[in-house]
């Protein structure tokens, strides 16, 4: 105990903090999900074809889209295969180093990402805009301060992190 009043159900005011935010986060996870689900995308594939957009032409390795999610995903490859077989990403063999393979999106990812544009906003513009712009930015604020004390926040890299080998 840290010493903090802890709320009803709560062994902690901090744990009651955790609760809170895993419960917002699954809230918010569950409308995005559910916008994401008709264009046949799960939360991680959306986050690799955003991920792949902002990389450009050159696209990024495997280990490379795995440092860049949003969550934790061991098996990047098998996310990777189902967006390629939708013919939205595309994988391109270096001519030098053959070991290494780079991920790019395809112009129907660029398209489907550029359809969900607006309705993810205007998910996201539904779901805080409750609050103030000074609110939400405390809460970024506070969420960065929080996340900077999590093991990976701290930079203890995954140690299946590494260059761009296959």
């Amino acid at each position: 105990m840290t010493g903090r009043a802890a709320p009803t159900g709560a062994r902690s005011l901090d744990h009651a903090a955790f609760l809170a935010l895993a419960r917002t986060a699954a809230a918010l996870g569950d409308d995005l999900d559910r916008l994401l689900a008709p264009h046949g995308l799960s939360q991680p594939q959306y986050n690799v074809l955003r991920i792949l957009r902002g990389a450009g032409d050159d696209g990024l390795c495997r280990h490379e889209i795995r440092e860049r999610l949003l969550s934790r995903m061991p098996d990047v490859t098998r996310l990777v295969d189902r967006l390629e077989e939708g013919g939205l990403v595309e994988r391109l063999r270096d001519t030098v180093d053959r070991r290494v393979v780079r991920t790019t999106i395809t112009a129907a990812g660029l398209a489907l990402l550029a359809q969900l544009d607006a309705p993810v906003a205007a998910e996201h513009a539904r779901q805080f805009g409750h609050l103030s712009e000074d609110e939400v930015g405390r809460l970024v604020a506070l969420l960065d301060a929080v996340r900077v004390r999590s093991s990976v926040g701290a930079g203890q890299a995954d140690p299946e992190t590494r260059g761009c080998d296959g």
